[in-house]
């Protein structure tokens, strides 16, 4: 036998086996993937979240934030305030005291804790029980809507996301609503931290928690979960790409077999599995090798670039002092009603942002109430400062381009807010780093670097198509889609059915 049959008999035995699993698996995430084009996996955006947040009342005489700090013995800078009505209903103080920033090549905390603070008394506020959950999800419901109390759960089907894990044990509340919504509610603060409507569970069962082998978190294979999805992945583009191989090898392109076709299998499932695979072998590979880029393995998309110096631009820490305004007058100083203040350090100065229900936003001066403008050329001095490199060029976008756009709230990387305009600073540094900061309030949106994008490329590019162009010749983009997922399932199907035939073969051979 020579070395070329041997390594034919090789690929074919691969393919072979490899398949009578993989094609499982790959029926599953192709039919799956289509579902999550329309029904994502639940969350609570952050229009969500303000839209079901009760307007704080001017007329309501709150402490200011300097006062409240004081009185619940909070010291020190902090990396975050909010006042909302976010507790029960009730006006609250959200803050997130300062941390220790992590230094190169160290990971950066997913989320801060918080630390709940009544705007009446300055009081903090831990204990967390049912009528407080209740009249929380009383408060995002509103008045008519009945609702039932359905206990506590720490993590289940549709809050695997690690975002939730200062949140947990996890409160559930159903509402007898027209879309049947549940409801979580925070167990250490009292917040309305997620809604999944009836819709949404359903289809994530044929969707989300398939397609990223969600039956696989929660239980024992838990710390195993994102090695599983790596090496099916893996396994699943060297299937791929053995029977793309193996397919060319036995289509006669130059002259037909002696029944007249160009592919040795005549009927059945063979025939069909060949020729579809064929068809569809390239998005086939395009796909299950950029779902493996998605779990970013073994953080090859991880550079070790310093983290940005943001006191540096914002010229200081923020801190509260007496002489920054209580809500009262900051609500008096806007027009339309208020769901959340956010306190921030923005070019040297306190700052507020004060966020209405409708999704609108304003900028004030922390101390003199009155609306605050932002100017670009100071905007771009101070993030010069982000990083000790200089900056090779500055872009601003007031339309989406290929690296910074906003997808559908529903999909994975849909939700967060993407405002325009904004800066792009470009940095002349080893990493090629891109930081966006938002000309509305002087905030720092987001950086990329030339790892992330790569990333972008490998998986968000070549896995979801997000491609403007297409996105925004809709329904194209559906039509393209759909279309490729409908050929990769028929070969992945046609494949199991070969596979499970094989493998009955064997066993029963085996047996008799």
């Amino acid at each position: 036998m020579t070395l070329s049959t041997r390594l034919k008999r090789w690929l074919f035995l691969i393919h072979r086996w490899l398949g009578i699993v993989a094609c499982l698996f790959f029926a599953m995430w192709f039919i799956s993937g289509v579902v999550m084009m329309y029904v994502g996996y639940p969350k609570l955006t952050e229009r969500e979240r303000l839209l079901h947040l009760p307007a704080l009342a001017a007329q309501e005489a709150l402490l200011s934030p300097a006062q409240a700090l004081d009185r619940a013995g909070l010291q020190g800078p902090l990396q975050d305030l909010r006042l909302a009505n976010a507790r029960g209903g009730q006006p609250v103080y959200l803050v997130t005291p300062e941390k220790a920033p992590a230094s190169a090549g160290q990971k950066q905390a997913r989320r801060m804790d918080v630390v709940m603070v009544d705007a009446r008394t300055g009081k903090r506020l831990t204990d967390v029980d049912q009528t407080l959950v209740m009249a929380s999800a009383r408060a995002y419901a509103g008045q008519d809507v009945p609702l039932r109390y359905d206990g506590t759960v720490m993590e289940d089907a549709f809050t695997h996301s690690r975002a939730l894990d200062a949140h947990r044990p996890l409160h559930l509340v159903q509402l007898a609503d027209p879309d049947h919504t549940l409801l979580y509610v925070s167990g250490r603060t009292g917040e309305v931290v997620r809604d999944a409507t009836r819709n949404e569970r359903i289809w994530n069962y044929a969707g989300a928690w398939i397609h990223w082998l969600y039956p696989f978190r929660g239980n024992v294979f838990e710390n195993w979960w994102t090695d599983i999805v790596i090496w099916l992945s893996i396994g699943g583009t060297i299937l791929a790409l053995t029977g793309t191989v193996v397919g060319t090898l036995r289509w006669r392109f130059a002259k037909p077999y002696r029944s007249g076709s160009r592919s040795p299998y005549q009927t059945g499932m063979m025939r069909w599995h060949h020729i579809v695979g064929l068809l569809f072998a390239l998005i086939t590979i395009t796909w299950i090798f950029s779902g493996l880029m998605s779990m970013n393995p073994w953080r090859i998309f991880d550079s070790a670039a310093a983290p940005l110096r943001t006191t540096e631009m914002q010229g200081g820490t923020l801190t509260l002092t007496a002489l920054d305004r209580a809500p009262a007058d900051l609500l008096k100083a806007t027009d339309s009603p208020i769901s959340e203040l956010r306190w921030m350090r923005t070019l040297g100065a306190n700052a507020v942002v004060a966020y209405g229900g409708n999704g609108s936003s304003t900028l004030l001066d922390s101390q003199t109430a009155t609306p605050r403008m932002i100017d670009e050329q100071a905007l771009i001095t101070a993030g010069s400062k982000l990083l000790p490199y200089p900056v090779a060029k500055v872009e601003k976008l007031e339309r989406y381009d290929l690296y910074y756009y906003a997808r559908d709230p529903h999909t994975m990387m849909g939700g967060t807010e993407k405002p325009l305009p904004i800066l792009r600073l470009i940095f002349n540094d080893p990493y090629a780093t891109w930081v966006h900061l938002d000309l509305q309030t002087g905030a720092v949106l987001g950086k990329t670097d030339s790892y992330r994008r790569t990333n972008r490329w490998l998986f968000a590019m070549l896995h979801s198509w997000d491609w403007l162009p297409l996105l925004d010749r809709r329904p194209l983009w559906d039509v393209l889609l759909i279309s490729l997922s409908l050929g990769g399932a028929a070969l992945s199907i046609t494949g199991v059915i070969i596979g499970w035939r094989r493998l009955g073969k064997k066993l029963r051979t085996h047996h008799a």
